[in-house]
């Protein structure tokens, strides 16, 4: 009888490393392959870059942790309940300002759909919360300035909104009507299954403070790993697109920009934070600021964490409709923030 192979350690070990943290380094590895010299301007850039954002990442992750620690996104839960067009209403601010990850909204909508809560409150909620967080805002000002990290608020507060309502008038047409698929999802959800109280000075205790290091620890590693690969592409970027391509393609003269932007947007991204030093080294190629915006939307929304993540939970039927609203609401913002600055 012929045994099975034991699997090699080394693939092993290799299964459950990073994959951010192995990319990053087959990146690097590729570059120095190919030039020297680049690798040394991309690591000079990347240092510099992440410098230059450590303010704001550091500010990030302590506002991420206290949020964690004092127990406020226990409050996120208490103002779905009432009629659905305030519902929707109050899910689509309160995901702008939400700070959860793609995977942590899984048993959030879960308990929220199987408690009764109307669809659309949901989809609107599912819909701004990838888009925009504190800790997002914070890097959004430091990278591309206040008034672009305002409108991507904006933005994702009108496109929940637009999403939750579309979704109401789509029932109202007898669509979606078991929206939910039985859930298998490894994330916690003890901040659904065991809300406790909002505690503000949650240094007072023990467990709440091993919470915010726990936070911070987490937080801060995820936030580093994909904004040094993002910085890495983009010194590529800046040393290898030509601008007048990019012109050609996405700048402000092409009246196609902001829907290449947004279809581009779709399927091209991968993660919000690694996506702002990689719009603003587009937009200083070229790109219009409504079609970064519209492209940081669209990819945004349908990032691979968040696809996976609604994909999951959700029918198909719901889930190209997310899409297609996804499409929509990126188009939207572009077209809106282009009008409101002109460029």
């Amino acid at each position: 009888m012929i045994q099975p192979t034991a699997t090699p350690r080394s693939w092993q070990v290799l299964r459950n490393s990073d994959k951010t943290l192995i990319a990053t380094l087959l990146l690097l590895l590729s570059i120095a392959m190919i030039s020297t010299a680049q690798l040394v301007e991309t690591l000079e850039f990347t240092l510099q870059s992440l410098l230059h954002i450590a303010p704001f990442l550091l500010l990030s992750i302590a506002l991420a942790g206290y949020t964690r620690a004092s127990s406020l996104d226990q409050l996120l839960t208490k103002v779905f309940a009432g009629r659905t067009a305030v519902v929707v209403v109050a899910a689509a601010a309160f995901g702008a300002l939400s700070p959860f990850c793609s995977c942590g909204v899984i048993p959030i909508i879960a308990a929220l759909l199987a408690a009764g809560m109307p669809l659309p409150g949901v989809m609107a909620f599912w819909l701004s919360s990838p888009l925009m967080d504190p800790e997002m805002f914070v890097l959004l000002t430091g990278e591309l300035g206040l008034g672009f990290a305002l409108a991507k608020l904006a933005s994702a507060t009108g496109i929940g909104m637009l999403a939750g309502y579309a979704t109401w008038g789509a029932q109202r047409l007898g669509w979606f009507g078991a929206p939910l698929k039985v859930i298998t999802c490894s994330c916690d959800s003890q901040v659904v299954t065991n809300p406790g109280r909002t505690v503000l000075r949650f240094w007072r205790d023990a467990e709440r403070r091993r919470s915010f290091l726990n936070a911070v620890k987490e937080i801060g590693g995820y936030l580093f790993k994909w904004l040094t690969l993002a910085f890495i592409l983009e010194s590529l970027l800046l040393a290898y697109v030509p601008v007048e391509a990019l012109a050609a393609v996405l700048g402000g003269d092409n009246p196609w920009a902001i829907p290449l932007a947004s279809v581009v947007g779709v399927p091209a991204y991968l993660n919000g934070y690694a996506a702002i030093p990689t719009v603003a080294g587009l937009m200083e190629l070229g790109m219009s600021a409504g079609a970064g915006l519209a492209f940081m939307i669209a990819g945004g929304v349908t990032s691979i964490p968040a696809a996976m993540a609604v994909y999951a939970l959700v029918r198909r039927s719901v889930f190209a409709w997310y899409l297609l609203l996804a499409l929509v609401g990126a188009l939207v913002a572009g077209y809106g923030y282009l009008a409101v600055v002109g460029w």
